[in-house]
């Protein structure tokens, strides 16, 4: 019995290690933990019977902080660390790389490219993190770990894991500039996602202002040599129409700005795509803008595309695919199938074989709202997943208009009424639309995590529709700037500008029922949603009127341990959570020094494991609290 209760452990064990991805079972090699981003750990001191017993042990500071004064850019930490080679490695929100002390929390070196913190990141200060490479061939004085940054003024960075110098046989000095694409623009172009190491080659995507101008920079994914910079390859997303002349093909974008996966063997990297600029008006894009809005998988020696699966056609509602693609294996129909999951701000879940881009699981195209702003020719269709539901609010009607008195209903309901759709693809007009879920998602760049054990999706999902009003320049010429206050987007180049808030009553809260964010689970193999959890609360945004209601936006992932817990941050509510991996329910919370943008990640190291976190508050949501803190949890030791 015990020689066979052994076999079964080490099998079991050997099991979840392969369904974790690459990394070593202590550590968090990459920003989803392995190339495939399933965020799974193996680890299983903390559990459900003692989670409850978690203290915070260390915090540790990056002193990098923009509180957004005097017109200064706001900073957020977004950062997920790395833990390779018993050292903890992050990203700042001023792009500093910091080398930690995985035990105490204490910094061991920085390197700091000084990057220009005055131009005009529409992201605000922030970066997500780093990518680590292996160099099979490197001297004692090279760098055999190297850590790869993409900073927000458009640099390519690589230092010694080591020692935090720059790799010197790396571009220049360790650097290679990102700048010099089409319609290229300081701070307008940038980057806030880690790349990606396959086969010795660092891939890059970029980041943009959204909606700015008709002609924003070009969303060229490129691939670097990992140990001298040198350009290997680089592919454009968009494709102009055949017929279509270069002058009436005017547009931007659809770049990967998000986090990137990959599948070493295969030699594919996965790249989520963005919307074409500008965001809300097509008319200047006709066609589908292939491939904006999309999941293609590129050779990581090459760049040539293998496939492409395109999630929103001719978007006009700001939909990116947000969520980084997961790789993983199920089991389907009673087969063992590999599989590549695909989200968006739609709250759409897209199941594709990973080598093919084929539907795994079924998808339709439905007939969606036509256009009636002049100018505009809208895709008739869109693709619907039929296996899972939406995990996120379609549709607002007035009817379930939601308010905390009778007053705010009844404005809500007389606002919805009043525009021309209230639908997830309701067409953009000039008396204003709802877009639901709207261009926080949804499913944003938070994405999910692969809980091995029960085969299930664990998805951050926010519900807070938008309201969209498209200006046409006569209008706005003459003083014009929307019949609501929100944020507007010029569209320079297009004949609308656009603005666009949160849909709220006159006393400041959502028109929309909540929860306004939670976790989902969903059973992939039935399409069953097996729980859903509100987490956290909204009070740090509107304040204690809230205070009874559950659900918060999510802006921030969930990663899932082999002992059945969730942890996540990404409320608003300075607050970090863990929960029952098998019921959703919550079993634990901590207090943050600022909310908790960010996803977290686990590791052990000297035989305890941590759970570890970045609370830094928000670059773009108003928030009491902004901070600098990478805070860590642990067990209280034995000794």
């Amino acid at each position: 019995m015990k020689i066979s209760r052994s076999i079964s452990i080490l099998l079991a064990t050997t099991l979840l290690l392969a369904l974790a991805g690459t990394a070593a079972a202590d550590e968090w090699a990459a920003y989803g933990r392995d190339p495939g981003g399933t965020r799974y750990s193996p680890l299983t001191q903390i559990t459900p019977a003692n989670v409850g017993r978690l203290k915070r042990v260390w915090v540790s500071h990056t002193g990098d902080i923009s509180q957004g004064w005097f017109g200064a850019i706001k900073s957020g930490l977004e950062s997920t660390p790395l833990l390779l080679d018993g050292r903890l490695f992050l990203t700042s929100a001023f792009n500093r790389i910091i080398a930690l002390n995985p035990a105490t929390g204490r910094q061991l070196w920085s390197y700091d490219p000084d990057i220009n913190k005055t131009l005009a990141y529409g992201d605000g200060l922030i970066n997500r993190g780093l990518a680590a490479w292996r160099d099979p061939q490197a001297t004692a004085t090279g760098c055999k770990l190297s850590l790869f940054e993409a900073t927000l003024d458009a640099r390519l960075v690589a230092v010694n894991a080591m020692t935090g110098a720059p790799c010197a046989a790396f571009g220049h000095h360790g650097q290679v500039d990102l700048g010099g694409v089409r319609n290229y623009r300081p701070g307008w172009y940038h980057m806030t996602s880690p790349p990606i190491v396959v086969d010795g080659v660092v891939v890059v995507g970029s980041a943009i202002d959204d909606n700015t101008m008709a002609e924003m920079p070009d969303g060229v994914v490129r691939g670097f040599d990992a140990r001298t910079g040198k350009l290997l390859w680089s592919w454009e997303p968009l494709i102009r129409p055949t017929g279509v002349a270069n002058g009436a093909w005017r547009t931007g974008a659809g770049n990967a700005w998000t986090i990137l996966s990959a599948d070493p063997e295969k030699h594919l990297v996965y790249v989520p795509t963005g919307s074409a600029s500008p965001d809300y008006y097509g008319g200047l894009r006709p066609g589908d803008d292939r491939w904006a809005d999309s999941v293609v998988a590129l050779d990581s020696r090459t760049g040539r595309l293998v496939w492409g699966f395109q999630l929103v056609h001719h978007d006009l509602w700001d939909y990116d695919t947000a969520a980084p693609a997961l790789l993983t294996t199920a089991t389907l129909n009673g087969q063992r199938t590999p599989i590549l999951v695909a989200g968006n701000k739609t709250g759409m879940i897209y199941v594709l074989d990973p080598a093919t881009g084929r539907p795994v699981l079924p998808i339709e195209e439905r007939a969606v709202p036509a256009s009636a702003l002049p100018g505009e020719v809208t895709f008739p269709t869109q693709p619907f997943p039929t296996t899972i539901p939406p995990l996120a609010r379609q549709s607002l009607p007035a009817a379930d208009a939601w308010g905390l008195t009778q007053a705010d209903r009844e404005a809500c309901k007389a606002t919805l009424a009043g525009l021309t759709g209230t639908s997830v693809f309701s067409a953009p007009s000039a008396k204003g639309m709802l877009a639901v879920p709207g261009n926080i998602g949804g499913i944003n760049w938070s994405g999910f995590a692969w809980d091995a054990k029960h085969e299930r999706l664990i998805v951050a999902v926010s519900n807070l529709p938008y309201r969209v009003q498209m200006i046409p320049d006569a209008r706005l010429v003459g003083g014009f700037v929307g019949d609501f206050h929100g944020e507007m987007g010029m569209e320079i180049g297009a004949p609308y500008a656009m603005i666009r808030a949160a849909l709220k009553s006159p006393s400041g809260l959502p028109c929309s029922p909540p929860p306004w964010g939670e976790l989902v689970a969903v059973d992939l193999a039935t399409g069953r949603i097996a729980w859903r959890q509100p987490v956290g609360s909204m009070v740090e945004v509107f304040g204690k009127r809230v205070q009874a209601i559950p659900g918060s936006v999510m802006l921030g992932g969930p990663i899932v341990t082999a002992s059945g817990l969730v942890f996540v941050g990404g409320t608003m509510d300075r607050h970090f959570h863990a929960l029952d991996a098998d019921t959703g329910q919550e079993l634990w919370s901590a207090s943050l020094p600022a909310s908790a943008h960010a996803t977290p990640m686990t590791y052990q190291y000297e035989g305890r494991q941590f759970v570890v976190i970045a609370a830094g508050g928000s670059a773009k949501i108003d928030e009491e609290k902004k901070g600098d803190a990478l805070v860590a949890f642990a067990l209280p030791s034995s000794r």
